[in-house]
């Protein structure tokens, strides 16, 4: 009896696991709502303008796309790359959408589409810096570097850097604070947050790379455990590649220098 009913215990949670993996899209088509995690400060991407409070950028774009694809509405759920996992695991949205990098640290918690953008690791000091002039003079004795917790330029430069000092701070907003101030000597970002501070700001300085640092893919992430979902998130990515949607996008918010279109 006791091995006919553990038996019978392992069939139902292996059934209703199988369901639990597959049921996502199905709820998304039966609420008609598309729940999509994005960081409202990341320019050109998933940017909350401070005035109107609407949210623009490729990434948007490709929510709306999606949405409409499966015939159901959008929802936007302010999340970030601190509380990234976290809100995906607890369920707080279905899939985030704000140029997400590749890493070790994620792809252990996360599942993710084909890339669609890919970019390199920028640096921003001020006009007024006289250390920081190239990308050699970052990582010097006596060089103070910022990132911002939690994003892809926290785990590279503790690897990379050999000489400079790394300052690691809560928020991106801290991040800039310390360079506009002196306190710091440079903050490390990627192209679509480098624009945002050459074209918003009057103090900011972009220093580029010599040569390749370290290209990031970004791409769309998910819960681990449901092929379905995974599946026609795959199709979408596919389909706007090859229909011209992502391009366009990227064209549109000037990011078409980084679009991943293979």
């Amino acid at each position: 009896m006791t091995r006919a009913w553990l038996f019978a215990a392992l069939l139902v949670m292996l059934s209703t696991q199988g369901y639990a993996d597959e049921r996502r899209l199905g709820r998304i088509l039966a609420a008609k709502q598309l729940r999509v995690c994005v960081w409202p400060d990341y320019y050109g991407i998933s940017f909350r303008n401070p005035k109107t409070q609407t949210l623009s950028g490729i990434d948007i774009d490709m929510a709306e796309a999606l949405a409409s694809d499966l015939g159901v509405a959008v929802r936007f759920i302010d999340s970030s790359f601190a509380r990234l996992i976290e809100d995906l695991t607890g369920d707080k949205c279905d899939v985030a959408m704000f140029a997400i990098g590749i890493n070790p640290q994620r792809l252990e918690k996360l599942r993710f589409t084909r890339p669609h953008l890919a970019s390199d690791i920028y640096a921003i000091t001020t006009r007024s810096n006289r250390r920081i002039q190239s990308w050699n003079d970052i990582d010097q004795p006596g060089s103070l570097v910022v990132v911002a917790k939690g994003t892809l330029h926290e785990p590279v430069m503790r690897q990379k850097l050999k000489a400079a000092e790394l300052l690691v701070v809560e928020t991106p907003h801290a991040r800039e604070q310390e360079v506009q101030s002196g306190r710091a000597d440079a903050f490390m970002t990627d192209y679509p947050f480098s624009r945002r501070m050459l074209e918003t700001t009057d103090w900011a300085r972009l220093i580029t790379p010599d040569s390749t640092y370290h290209v990031t893919p970004y791409a769309y992430a998910m819960q681990r455990g449901d092929d379905t979902w995974h599946a026609r998130m795959e199709r979408f990515v596919a389909e706007t590649k090859k229909d011209g949607r992502l391009l366009a996008a990227a064209k549109r918010h000037k990011l078409d220098p980084i679009v991943v279109l293979d």
